[in-house]
């Protein structure tokens, strides 16, 4: 899993409310249990017209937007059924940081395993980044996790809260793999005690 320390980029805004899985990525494209791939069908539901052409009216097909990595989003992002492919779609796209005022919880926690930080703000927050990211390509957003605050182009600050853990793991790009071959050491080392204390096992 790639690192997360800081991250500058345009922010495309998504200007709906309660955006579930589905609408993320639609369950036809549920067939593969690969994570690369998957960013074509992101939000395809709106990106792309009947005739498969690109949607014109949709944010991320907007010239300003092409390339964001960085979603703002509306009330409750990520809600229903609990499809890993969501993130995996974001990611796959290029999207690595989603704000919101609230997610859903298996969306929130499959964010991290997969090296996407979803970050809560207030209403308050999220309006001013709307703004921000409404001037498109001419505005840039820096997310920075080590000092947990966001940067408008202007200047301005928000600082935001995230659990340390999630966030040591996300600095240092470890997933539960990851976080598993850390510990490889005291794990050759126990199967070793064991198998001298056991030869039968």
């Amino acid at each position: 899993m790639d690192k997360f320390t800081t991250l500058t980029g345009v922010a495309a805004p998504l200007h709906l409310v309660n955006v579930d899985t589905d609408m993320i990525i639609p369950k036809q494209y549920l067939k593969t249990i690969k994570r690369t791939g998957l960013g074509k069908g992101l939000f395809s539901e709106m990106r792309y017209l009947e005739d498969g052409s690109d949607n014109p009216d949709f944010v991320l097909n907007k010239p300003a937007y092409k390339g964001a990595q960085i979603l703002v989003a509306g009330d409750n992002f990520g809600c229903g059924s609990s499809r890993e492919h969501a993130p995996w779609a974001l990611l796959d796209f290029g999207i690595r940081c989603v704000i919101s005022t609230s997610f859903a919880d298996i969306f929130y926690n499959n964010c991290f395993k997969n090296g996407i930080l979803p970050i809560t703000v207030t209403h308050e927050q999220l309006a001013a980044l709307f703004d921000d990211a409404a001037r498109g390509a001419n505005a840039k957003i820096t997310v920075d996790l080590e000092s947990q605050t966001i940067t408008g182009p202007d200047g301005g600050s928000i600082s935001f809260d995230i659990d340390p853990f999630r966030k040591h793991c996300l600095l240092n790009g470890l997933d539960d793999i990851g976080l598993t071959q850390v510990k490889a050491d005291k794990i050759h080392s126990f199967e070793g005690k064991l198998a001298e204390e056991r030869p039968w096992a």
